[in-house]
C-alpha cells in the first residue's frame, strides 16, 4: 500500500517557501532551531545590546554555571557580535549541558541566516555541525546499556 504523497509535505513545502524568499533587509532573523542529546532550542536574533531571554529568564539565571554560559555565547564571541544582537530563545528537553549545546547551534544558525559571510568562521569553529551522540538504549538482560549483573560462580 503506497502513499499518494510524502508524509511531511506541508512542512516540506513551508521550509522550501521560506528558503526561496529573498532576505530583503528585514532586521529580524527567522527563528532557527538547534538540537543536542534530547534538547531542542529555538532562537531568534534581533539587533540590540546583547540581552538574552531564555524561556523568559535571563542568561545567568537560566544557566548558572560559567561553562554553560560560555558554550551558549560561543557563536556570538567567534563572530564578534556579542553586543550586536538580542537573543530570545525557548528550550525544552534534556539537561543543562544538552540545552546549552542546542542553544549554541540555534544561535549559530540564526547568525548564519543574518550574515551568510560568517559561514566560514562558524564552520571552522565547529558550530554548524550537529553533535549526533545520544544515550545508548538499555538492553534486556542487562542493568543499563552495557552494565551486566554481577556474575556468581557458585
Amino acid at each position: 500500500m503506497g502513499r499518494s504523497r510524502p508524509r511531511h509535505s506541508k512542512s516540506l513545502a513551508r521550509s522550501v517557501a521560506e528558503k526561496q524568499e529573498p532576505h530583503n533587509g528585514n532586521s529580524t532573523a527567522h527563528p532557527d532551531h538547534g538540537r543536542r542529546k534530547r534538547s531542542v532550542a529555538r532562537a531568534s536574533l534581533r539587533p540590540g545590546t546583547g540581552q538574552f531571554s531564555i524561556n523568559g529568564k535571563a542568561l545567568d539565571v537560566y544557566f548558572p554555571t560559567a561553562a554553560s554560559r560560555m558554550v551558549v555565547t560561543e557563536a556570538l564571541t567567534v563572530t564578534e557580535t556579542t553586543e550586536s544582537y538580542d537573543v530570545s530563545a525557548s528550550i525544552h528537553g534534556g539537561g543543562i549541558s544538552g540545552q546549552a549545546g542546542a542553544l549554541r547551534m540555534a544561535i549559530a544558525r540564526s547568525l548564519l541566516e543574518l550574515d551568510p559571510e560568517s559561514r566560514g568562521t562558524l564552520k571552522s569553529a565547529g558550530l554548524l555541525t550537529r553533535d549526533s551522540r545520544k544515550k545508548e538504549s538499555k538492553k534486556y538482560g542487562l542493568k543499563k546499556a552495557r552494565k551486566a549483573p554481577q556474575f556468581t560462580k557458585r
